[in-house]
C-alpha cells in the first residue's frame, strides 16, 4: 500500500480529533475530485513500518478519538487487503478508538469484506459533483452515506449515523 500523508488532529473526517492516512489509489475520478493527486495507486510513498509507527504514536495521543482512512480509495483492489491488515491491527491496540473509512464504493458493494467489523462508521459512495452540500458533515455529497457499520451489520440493513 502506499500513502499520500498522515494528517494529525483532524476535525473535519470524522467525529472528535482524529488521525487520518491518506492512501493512493481510486479508480473512481469523481469529477472535482478534493484530492486528484491520490488517484494514481503508484502513487505517494511506501506505506512501511516507519509510517505505520508514525500514525500510531499519533494515536496514542488520550485525546485522539481514532482513526480515519481516506484517500484515493483505500478499497481500491489492491488497498484492501494492507488496508484491512492495518484497521485490525489499530482496533487491536487501541479498541476504546473509533475507525472511520471512507470509499467511493457502495456499501453493498463492501459490506461483506472480512475486516468490516472492525470499521466503526463508513462514508460510502462516489463525490457528486451536482449533489456538492458544503453543510453535510463529514462527506461532500447528498448521495454520500454515514454508516454505522457495527449496527448495520448486526441487523442486516443499513443504518445510518446520520442523513
Amino acid at each position: 500500500m502506499r500513502y499520500h500523508n498522515i494528517t494529525k488532529d483532524d476535525m473535519l473526517n470524522g467525529d472528535g480529533l482524529r488521525v487520518v492516512l491518506w492512501v493512493a489509489g481510486c479508480d473512481h475520478r469523481c469529477e472535482k475530485c478534493q484530492n486528484p493527486v491520490t488517484w494514481d495507486i503508484d502513487g505517494g510513498l511506501e506505506f512501511d513500518d516507519a509510517a505505520k509507527n508514525e500514525l500510531f504514536a499519533k494515536a496514542d495521543k488520550p485525546y485522539i478519538s481514532g482513526l480515519t482512512v481516506s484517500g484515493g480509495d483505500p478499497l481500491h483492489p489492491r488497498n484492501r487487503r494492507d488496508v484491512g491488515a492495518l484497521i485490525c491491527e489499530f482496533k487491536k491496540r487501541f479498541p476504546d478508538k473509533t475507525v472511520w473509512l471512507y470509499t467511493g464504493y457502495e456499501w453493498h458493494e463492501v459490506r461483506d469484506l472480512p475486516f468490516m467489523s472492525m470499521v466503526d462508521v463508513l462514508v460510502d459512495g462516489e463525490y457528486i459533483d451536482a449533489l456538492r452540500d458544503v453543510n453535510l458533515p463529514w462527506r461532500g455529497s447528498s448521495n454520500q452515506k454515514v454508516i454505522d457499520v457495527k449496527k448495520s451489520l448486526e441487523i442486516g440493513k443499513t443504518v445510518l449515523v446520520m442523513k
